[in-house]
């Protein structure tokens, strides 16, 4: 598990009650896409440009998220190559009113930098 005590998310949500499935959790596409928003965020910043998610890897739903809970979104840089970068995402969800964190998910997102073209381009390392 990511060290997240002494850092900020790059999401933070509460899931709606259009978002929860019937067994009264929060359906698995909805966290997928809040992840793939914030690993897009921060692959774009490291690219400075346009990006594409092309894989995710080692996803792991290990609790579920609650109607009532609040989500934070972390990631962080593994890996950068020629044209593709490599983010780790974890979620945190925060319960009773922040008594409670519990890591509900974590996976490998990979994008590729888009040129205006929407073609692969070398990614501008910062």
């Amino acid at each position: 598990m990511m060290n997240i005590s002494n850092r900020e998310p790059i999401l933070r949500v509460v899931p709606r009650p259009a978002d929860i499935n019937a067994n009264g959790h929060i359906f698995g596409g909805w966290v997928l896409s809040q992840m793939d928003i914030a690993a897009g965020i921060v692959a774009s910043r490291e690219a400075d440009g346009a990006v594409a998610t092309v894989a995710i890897e080692a996803m792991e739903f290990v609790a579920p998220i609650l109607l009532h809970d609040l989500i934070s979104v972390y990631a962080d840089i593994e890996r950068v190559g020629r044209t593709s970068i490599g983010i780790r995402i974890e979620v945190v969800a925060s319960r009773d009113r922040g008594k409670e964190q519990v890591k509900v998910t974590e996976g490998l997102f990979t994008f590729v930098a888009l040129d205006e073209h929407h073609r692969p381009r070398p990614v501008k390392k910062s």
